[in-house]
């Protein structure tokens, strides 16, 4: 005859490389919170069960990545754990892994700048799922054919950005030779309507060419600058100074000879 404990709300799905929480409020209070995952044609897979948090890893309920979801939350009284009473529960959005997870930052392998080519080699984001043998399946091996990635660069210190695009692991484009070029890698997915581009790989920046001025700044030229004039100042007084001395001392001697003479 007790009232039903609060159901969930403001329930989201956070998916990043298919890694897919879900979280939800409020802080339960005397209630535990139990989820089940229902796919379109899979078996309904409970995850949580009877937790006390308000978020939950469901990424192991979500594998057949082209299949739409969705979870329902329920609100479980330690009271109705052992009965058969359907607890109240809450739905959440639809959510299709393959179309609304996030892509993640690719990762510079290498690159090198020679004469008027750029090259960049890169590496795609893992996913928890894995192969038979053990190993984690990138998002290549999900996406395929649907997968591109995006390469843009630029002269450093310029705002002037070209791109291209390729669906292999490496870039090669023409450049300028002698300049210096700071670039990043993006993933597409071209037929996504919505959450097309992945999150941008660090930017990097090649340094063939770049002087003592640039790398290091006008303090360390003028300082360096300061100690040339010292060493050529020193180089030319040097000499000078040690000749005087030397036409001194062969003065002094000449006359302390004179003076013995004449004694």
């Amino acid at each position: 005859g007790s009232e039903d404990p609060p159901t969930a709300v403001n329930i989201t799905w956070s998916s990043i490389n298919f890694k897919t929480i879900l979280q939800w409020q409020p802080k339960p209070s005397g209630y535990f919170y139990t989820v089940e995952i229902h796919g379109q044609t899979s078996d309904v897979k409970r995850k949580c069960i009877q937790t006390s948090e308000t978020e939950c890893d469901v990424t192991d309920a979500l594998r057949n990545v082209k299949e739409t979801y969705t979870a329902h939350i329920l609100s479980v009284k330690p009271a109705q754990v052992d009965n058969f009473e359907e607890p109240p529960f809450e739905v959440s959005e639809k959510f299709t892994p393959y179309s609304q997870t996030v892509i993640g930052k690719p990762e510079i392998k290498d690159y090198s700048q020679k004469g008027s080519k750029l090259n960049v080699v890169f590496k795609d984001p893992l996913t928890p799922y894995i192969f038979p043998n053990g190993s984690f399946m990138s998002i290549q091996d999900i996406f395929q054919h649907d997968l591109e990635y995006k390469l843009y660069y630029w002269k450093d210190q310029s705002s002037g950005k070209k791109d291209v695009t390729t669906k292999s692991h490496n870039f090669e484009v023409s450049i300028d030779s002698g300049k210096n070029y700071c670039f990043y890698v993006q993933a597409i997915i071209p037929s996504r309507r919505e959450n097309r581009n992945g999150l941008e790989s660090r930017v990097l920046c090649t340094n063939v060419g770049r002087n003592i001025l640039d790398e290091y700044g006008t303090e360390v030229f003028i300082i360096l600058a300061v100690i040339a004039v010292a060493v050529i100042t020193l180089a030319i007084v040097l000499p000078v100074v040690l000749c005087k001395r030397k036409k001194a001392k062969k003065a002094r001697a000449v006359r302390e000879k004179e003076l013995l003479n004449g004694v």
